[in-house]
């Protein structure tokens, strides 16, 4: 955790001052900061100037200025982070700065702000705030210390240097320990939740990583936090930064698209097996070390556990996602629901009979209430008398391998969202690569309860036309044909080959995934080809973008998590492959009752829900391939709609305009020619016109 203070009070006033008075204008100064002369350019050496990143970044100031609110648009190279933080650091009062992962936010805090902030010599302070499962936690590395309790036979190293990193550490931030993979097990065992922490109980109170992250957020100008722990926070008010949203002056939303599946996501209510079976480990290890004569533990939490598993079995499969109404009358769910009910509450009855033995027991009973109350609260029939006025929820049911998830999700985060928003004046920025489709922003300002508020979009500098090439593919099957995966590899091959390798193919599902690896891995070694093939799961994500970047004629297969925030540029990468049109699966309980809702409202579910989310999808996919001014390559969409349903020029349309084609012949000319000497002129016979 980083803070610095300088010239605090006089320049807070300025930043008030410019924050409070709609008139102000800092068009003038904007313009000195980002010309070829200017504060920019004479600090970082890369710098170009740009007139969409000048011009976005006036808006922005003009937003702040008058307290208001925009939604900006801006394409893959405005510099859109510049463009927000300098009116952000200047002028934005008390900031909050929410981006779309932990990465993105690592990336803000130590190095984009730290260089703005050099270059104008702005006196702020700065924060980062995570969410308290990224710090460390004093109470409970020591109770895993003592009671040895590990998950894998790798957490005992992990442990000797989690224990040697606490010593030496001030921020808690497991980040900082980059020898321990983020995913692994004793994290768990290391770190607090909402459900465990002791709170002021806690006997290292005064040393909490979580609570001094949040003191220096609460002193700080500037205050990174991502959408996850906004929207946490917002739900649960366990963050801390309701703590910061009432003195805050500006939000920021950075990869603003993701907004509505985060608010979705936090605004519902969800609880699981694995909850309980986390609650059950904890009920073992305090009644066994505080209350061991008071009652027989491992049967007190083997009903429990062995009530969870049931209920998981209920369901045949992993990966089914059932609305409450598709679940049948004779299934084993609702039973084994009822029994897992009655399995907590003589947990409950039991911890409330030792509970004054030790606080740590006191805690697990008050966890068991509240799991119990949720759970029974979502079965529970809804009293339509007192429905009025309260958002619709969805509720469905979702199967993994060895847990259960039941979900409360609301049927639309607009009339939540724009709750939240209420209060005292401040301004919201919303910016990202892909709000708009075909600079419409309708469709995201009714998602987030944005209407009439004001909407603008610059494009990218890149040149398009002479950068990339748009390849469809032709006589490829329908998507749902049970060979598809497969035709999309043969398609897919030449145009691998003639970029040698340095390849993403992005697919919509993970089955996708495993089929293409497995024929991608065979055409490799048949043909004895020199691909290091990278796939999805294999290794973390950061590790593969590592390899793939180090490798230089790789070929990547993943499937969501590389759709965005990945950036690789120059030569490591010339050809994007996206397999399907990202359409939601269509078993989607929560998109399903969407769909009913607006067409009961005599709306087009699929014109004016599935396809804008379906383009704004495909828009970030498309967005990996050009990075840079130097970039070049090709996009390849195989999905045989876009050509031959009428909604695919719609599609095409929203994307970068990229030169097109349908002839193979004319990719490998464009993969293998010398970008210098490429043309227009050389292509156009094979163009694909509107």
């Amino acid at each position: 955790m980083i803070t610095t203070h300088l010239f605090w009070t006089p320049f807070i006033l300025t930043q008030q001052a410019a924050v409070t008075d709609p008139g102000n204008s800092h068009d003038a100064e904007i313009e000195q900061i980002f010309a070829a002369g200017g504060k920019l350019a004479a600090a970082i050496p890369a710098f170009h100037a740009r007139l969409s990143q000048t011009d976005m970044a006036r808006a922005i100031a003009s937003a702040i200025a008058s307290q208001g609110t925009l939604l900006a648009e801006a394409g893959t190279g405005t510099g859109k982070t510049f463009a927000y933080l300098v009116p952000a650091l200047l002028w934005g009062g008390k900031v909050i700065i929410s981006t779309g992962t932990k990465n993105l936010q690592d990336q803000l805090f130590l190095r984009d702000i730290p260089v703005v902030r050099k270059a104008l010599n702005a006196p702020v302070s700065v924060a980062l705030l995570k969410g308290r499962a990224n710090y460390l936690c004093h109470f409970h590395l020591d109770r895993t210390q003592q009671n040895g309790r590990l998950t894998a036979r790798e957490d005992v190293g992990y442990l000797r240097e989690i224990s040697r990193f606490m010593k030496t550490t001030s921020t808690g931030d497991k980040a900082e320990l980059s020898k321990i993979p983020e995913n692994a097990l004793i994290w768990n065992l290391v770190t607090s939740t909402r459900d465990n922490c002791l709170g002021a109980e806690c006997a290292h109170y005064q040393d909490c990583f979580v609570m001094k992250a949040r003191k220096e957020a609460q002193q700080a100008d500037i205050v990174v936090v991502n959408h996850h722990l906004f929207f946490a926070d917002v739900a649960l008010k366990d963050t801390g930064v309701a703590e910061l949203l009432p003195s805050a002056n500006t939000i920021i939303f950075d990869e603003a698209h993701q907004l509505p599946d985060t608010a979705t996501l936090f605004f519902g209510e969800t609880v699981s097996t694995s909850q309980v079976m986390e609650l059950c480990r904890d009920v073992l290890a305090e009644g066994l070390t505080h209350a061991r004569d008071g009652a027989d533990w491992p049967q007190v939490v083997t009903t429990v556990e062995k009530a969870a598993r049931d209920l998981r079995l209920a369901f045949p499969s992993e990966g089914m996602r059932l609305a409450i109404e598709q679940i049948a009358g004779s299934s084993a769910f609702f039973p084994a629901l009822e029994h897992l009910k009655a399995m907590l509450q003589q947990m409950i009855d039991t911890l409330e009979t030792q509970a004054e033995r030790a606080e740590t027991i006191e805690l697990c009973r008050v966890r068991a209430i509240e799991l119990l109350t949720q759970i029974a609260a979502w079965g529970a029939p809804v009293d339509q008398a007192n429905t009025a006025g309260r958002p619709q929820k969805v509720l469905w049911v979702e199967a993994f391998s060895s847990s259960l998830q039941l979900h409360q999700t609301p049927l639309s985060i607009a009339p939540i969202f724009s709750k939240q928003r209420e209060g005292a004046p401040r301004s919201w920025i919303f910016t990202s690569a892909t709000l708009a489709v075909k600079k419409d922003f309708t469709h995201y300002s009714a998602q987030m309860g944005l209407t009439d508020e004001p909407s603008l979009s610059w494009p990218s500098p890149f040149d398009y036309p002479n950068q990339g090439l748009l390849y469809v593919p032709s006589e490829l099957p329908a998507p749902n044909s049970p060979g598809y995966t497969d035709a999309v590899i043969d398609a897919a091959l030449p145009v691998i080959e003639a970029a040698g390798g340095r390849a993403f193919l992005l697919c919509t599902t993970l089955r996708a995934v495993k089929r293409a690896a497995e024929r991608l891995a065979e055409e490799i070694a048949s043909r004895k080809l020199p691909w290091p093939l990278l796939v999805q799961g294999e290794l973390g994500r950061t590790e593969l973008l590592d390899r793939f970047r180090k490798a230089g004629n790789a070929v990547l297969i993943g499937s969501q998590s590389f759709w965005e925030g990945v950036d690789v540029r120059g030569d490591a990468l010339s050809v994007v492959i996206i397999d399907k049109l990202p359409f939601a699966p269509p078993d989607d309980p929560v998109l399903a009752a969407r769909i009913a809702e607006m067409e009961k409202r005599g709306l087009n579910g699929f014109m004016h829900h599935q396809l804008p989310e379906a383009i704004i999808n495909l828009k970030q996919g498309a967005g990996r391939l050009i990075r840079d001014e130097t970039d070049r390559g090709v996009l390849m969409i195989c999905d045989p709609r876009l050509i031959s349903k009428p909604y695919g020029k719609r599609i095409w349309q929203s994307l970068p305009p990229f030169t097109r084609t349908r002839e193979l012949n004319t990719v490998i000319g464009f993969l293998q020619s010398n970008p210098q000497a490429e043309t227009q002129a050389e292509i156009k016979n094979n163009l694909v016109t509107d």
